[in-house]
């Protein structure tokens, strides 16, 4: 009743494959952009934007792109960090290098050379998958960190290996604030998670789905599997490169190796794994549930301490925490393997026949 389509009629093959053909759908999402353009930065405190808003959806762009890799295209991979780092490294050099060039492209570039290296790290996929793909995926984590440690080119021969970002300039604005440079994260990853939905609904999805599900078969019909395959690992290195620019400019402030670590490569591959591979919004889902679920859980013992006064010392609370999120990760993957995506797949089918038993 809450959530049915009665009525709802497709004259058009054009109205039938929108990217919303359902009208709850499309309510739904014009409230959440409505909600974040416009109330959020009315209402949200600095620390919001800072600690929790920024990185979130940084960190929901960079799992979009492992999520069209791994997800969409059956490539496991866990350099999406190594990705990230060169488009931030490679952003910050055509700010630097390239005189007079707009700060957006520069987050162009940057993710275009994320793009290059993908293709080049992406053509073991030709030969192996699997475990095999993913370890060969690792190497080139370890690889690119060593290469921006130890060539000085990349960091302007800074000793320190810390860079301060260029300050976000966009057509003579100065982008300075939390609320405006959540502005231009939100701007840039709402263009971006679109043209990725339309993505994975056009020929070029379709062809990653037919590599992920039967390599073999996908050739015989006609699918190109190097094409394919190294598209994927482009288009998802892209995506990776522009988020780990984001992450360097509107959220660090500095470029630096040591914050691409193989700890985020885990963490951006654990937000689809929660989230729901093969899906756009689980790259969101799983990404407010890594980086929020924490937070809340400091804020939860904090209130236990300073209530019961319970004198924990805060090693143990911090590793308590670190315990609880990982049972909590474990109970989702027991309860709902296919992700939070999938949990709401399941809340639209109950709601379309409420009051009616499913």
């Amino acid at each position: 009743m809450l959530y049915r389509e009665a009525g709802q009629f497709k004259e058009t093959y054009a109205a039938d494959s929108a990217i919303f053909p359902i009208l709850q759908d499309r309510i739904g999402v014009a409230l959440i952009v409505l909600v974040a353009f416009v109330v959020i930065p009315l209402v949200a405190s600095p620390y919001l934007f800072s600690a929790i808003l920024i990185p979130c959806l940084i960190l929901a762009l960079a799992a979009l792109g492992l999520n069209l890799l791994t997800g969409y295209a059956g490539q496991l991979s866990l350099g999406a960090a190594a990705f990230m780092a060169v488009g931030a490294f490679m952003s910050y050099n055509f700010a630097l290098r390239v005189p007079h060039i707009p700060l957006l492209l520069t987050f162009v570039g940057g993710g275009l050379s994320a793009a290059a290296v993908g293709i080049l790290f992406g053509l073991p996929s030709l030969r192996i998958r699997g475990f095999y793909l993913a370890v060969a995926t690792l190497a080139a984590q370890f690889f690119i960190l060593w290469c921006l440690t130890k060539v000085g080119w990349f960091t302007n021969d800074n000793p320190s290996g810390v860079i301060t970002a260029q300050a976000i300039v966009i057509a003579g604005y100065t982008f300075d604030s939390p609320q405006e440079k959540y502005l231009l994260v939100l701007s840039i990853v709402t263009v971006m998670a679109v043209a990725a939905k339309n993505m994975v609904r056009g020929n070029v999805g379709r062809q990653w789905m037919a590599i992920r599900d039967m390599d073999v078969a996908a050739e015989v019909i006609g699918i190109r599997p190097m094409r394919s395959k190294l598209l994927a690992f482009a288009i998802s290195s892209f995506y990776c490169g522009v988020a780990g620019a984001l992450f360097a400019y509107a959220y660090l402030g500095t470029v630096e190796p040591e914050a691409y670590s193989l700890d985020l490569s885990f963490r951006i591959l654990f937000m689809i794994i929660i989230g729901g591979i093969g899906t756009v919004m689980g790259a969101f889902l799983g990404s407010a549930f890594i980086v929020m679920i924490p937070i809340a859980l400091s804020t939860f013992v904090e209130f236990l301490d300073g209530t019961l006064h319970l004198g924990v010392p805060s090693s143990v609370s911090s590793n308590l925490e670190l315990m609880v999120f990982g049972a909590l990760i474990i109970f989702f993957l027991i309860v709902e393997p296919y992700g939070l995506a999938r949990i709401w797949q399941i809340t639209k089918e109950k709601l379309r026949l409420w009051p009616f038993p499913h």
